[in-house]
């Protein structure tokens, strides 16, 4: 095969998803909570050949996408005014827990509200039944009012535990916990705002920031420094594929030639 044409196709490939990296960056600039994402290159096995005057001159195949690293830095606030939207001023992560699967996921995007569930009360050893019937009398669910995000995922408190609302003392005080990680590197996106842990990020503990009421953290996506990024790679793209249709001409022609 002819080298210069799968070093342009892979190049040309790497472009691309690169470019799905900055789309989605640019996609998200208004949602809360983002944390944009960097992908890194490195390069393929190469070698060195040797050149004029004996210099030495590397040989390779291109380079590839590495990784994908997530920005945690933060941008800036807005303030909402909202009673149930939260902004952590310093490190750590809100903490979501998942009713359907059990999972627990962490995020920065406070946009909560007061959703409305019903709990099955515990049955006692010996339940209650109709003295006239025998049959066991069936508890009535109880209405409970949590504070959870926008996909009916709780909010947990420092201790872990879900955070209930009185619906007519809406303005008390919630203790809405910040949790953290000593490592962010490798953190794994469940969607666009919330992240799953690995064993890599280490212990889960109590994060030094503070939970903000009626705030709200932005994106930390700069739109403009992603266009430039853009631009910069639909060049590299174009290059790369100028190369591979170069590179098959060459390859025809000296085909060609043989021929």
């Amino acid at each position: 095969m002819n080298m210069s044409f799968y070093t342009a196709s892979v190049g040309a490939m790497m472009q691309q998803r690169r470019m799905n990296v900055q789309a989605n960056n640019i996609a998200n600039v208004n949602h809360y909570g983002f944390k944009a994402e960097k992908a890194s290159f490195s390069q393929l096995m190469y070698r060195d050949v040797i050149g004029i005057d004996e210099a030495e001159l590397p040989k390779g195949t291109g380079t590839r996408i590495e990784k994908t690293a997530t920005d945690f830095s933060s941008s800036g606030y807005f303030d909402t005014g909202y009673l149930f939207d939260y902004a952590i001023v310093g490190d750590g992560f809100f903490a979501l827990y998942d009713p359907k699967n059990g999972e627990i996921s962490f995020t920065r995007d406070g946009s909560f509200s007061m959703s409305q569930f019903f709990t099955t009360p515990a049955q006692s050893e010996e339940p209650e039944t109709d003295p006239v019937t025998g049959e066991v009398i069936q508890s009535e669910p109880e209405e409970v009012w949590r504070l959870s995000d926008n996909y009916g995922r709780f909010v947990l408190d420092s201790q872990g535990g879900f955070i209930e609302i009185d619906p007519e003392h809406k303005d008390a005080n919630l203790d809405v916990g910040v949790f953290d990680y000593a490592i962010h590197d490798g953190m794994r996106h469940a969607d666009a705002a919330r992240f799953l842990p690995t064993e890599k990020n280490g212990a889960l503990y109590l994060g030094t920031g503070e939970a903000k009421r009626g705030m709200i953290e932005l994106s930390n996506v700069d739109l403009a420094h992603e266009f430039i990024k853009v631009i910069e790679s639909q060049r590299a793209y174009s290059y790369a594929l100028k190369m591979c249709m170069t590179s098959d001409e060459i390859e025809t022609t000296i085909n060609g030639l043989r021929g």
